[in-house]
């Protein structure tokens, strides 16, 4: 058994508050700022172009911007196109008035060059509230399946824990993204959906250690505290090096890629630490406080 140094659940209600007050205060902020949603929720227009030279994405990226455009999504194509420049470019961007457009349409020529439109058109919402309601559905359905998997191989309080630790992590990720206004699209539904996949698999590897541990436990007359504290421990250094392996390749896909995999990798990154903290310090707190709630007579 790993020497405690530090008492986990001693602290639990503190752990629980700073979560409570940090969801609190995000769904005040959620409620009041919302969200800034790209053009697969909002629809937009989306411009197809070819230019007389090679032009780059700054190049393109700096004229919009003047235009409050940042958030645009360009692309570069065409059998010519590399990673750095191109002569075609598709600009996907929100629904634009007739008078904005052909402003923009004439400062790309005189401040990047000449090209010739190949397509122009405005697109619904790719992910309409359907599809959104959808989405909803099958994540509650999944959680349901997560909960009956996790009572059957362990308990039912495992699952519960496992899960509302899962909520705790979404509402993270969602609550920083309101308060940024970092834009919402449909690599963050990706991101979520990653960011589900890592926690759900930490917590399970705890929670995994103190089923092993807990009939040796008891029958050395240890309580509940110290039986997650050890299986916490035990399992600590694979979740660090874990956690911290992810994160650096997430820091430099944050870094060092292009401006489109910037708000993915940020959810990730938000999410994966917050995944790392509530795995530690939530989980496990949440099953002893089920525990004692709701006492079983047979370990």
């Amino acid at each position: 058994m790993p020497k405690i140094r530090f008492d986990i659940m001693k602290y639990s209600k503190l752990w629980f508050a700073i979560s409570l007050t940090i969801t609190v205060l995000g769904l005040f902020c959620m409620f009041t700022r919302g969200f800034n949603f790209g053009i697969d929720f909002t629809g937009g227009t989306i411009i197809d172009m070819r230019f007389e030279r090679q032009v780059t994405l700054t190049e393109i990226r700096d004229v919009l911007k003047g235009y409050n455009l940042d958030n645009a999504t360009i692309q570069l194509s065409g059998e010519a196109s590399n990673v750095e420049s191109s002569q075609d470019v598709m600009i996907r961007t929100i629904d634009l008035e007739e008078n904005q457009r052909k402003e923009i349409m004439a400062s790309l020529n005189d401040k990047v060059g000449a090209y010739t439109v190949l397509r122009e058109e405005k697109v619904g919402a790719t992910i309409g509230g359907e599809l959104i309601t959808d989405a909803l559905m099958a994540t509650v359905i999944s959680w349901i399946l997560i909960i009956l998997y996790v009572s059957y191989r362990f308990e039912w309080r495992f699952g519960v824990s496992a899960i509302l630790t899962l909520i705790h992590d979404i509402l993270v990720v969602l609550i920083v993204f309101s308060f940024t206004q970092k834009q919402v699209d449909s690599s963050f539904v990706a991101a979520v959906l990653t960011i589900v996949g890592y926690s759900i698999n930490d917590t399970i590897v705890i929670f995994d250690r103190i089923r092993e541990n807990q009939r040796l436990h008891f029958r050395k007359g240890g309580d509940l505290n110290e039986l997650a504290n050890r299986s916490i421990y035990q399992t600590l250094t694979r979740s660090l090096y874990t956690v911290f392996t992810v994160l650096f390749t997430t820091f430099a896909l944050y870094f060092f890629g292009g401006d489109t995999t910037k708000d993915f990798s940020f959810a990730l990154l938000v999410g994966f630490a917050s995944g790392s903290y509530s795995s530690i310090f939530i989980a496990s707190p949440l099953w002893v406080l089920m525990r004692k709630r709701f006492p079983v007579k047979h370990v």
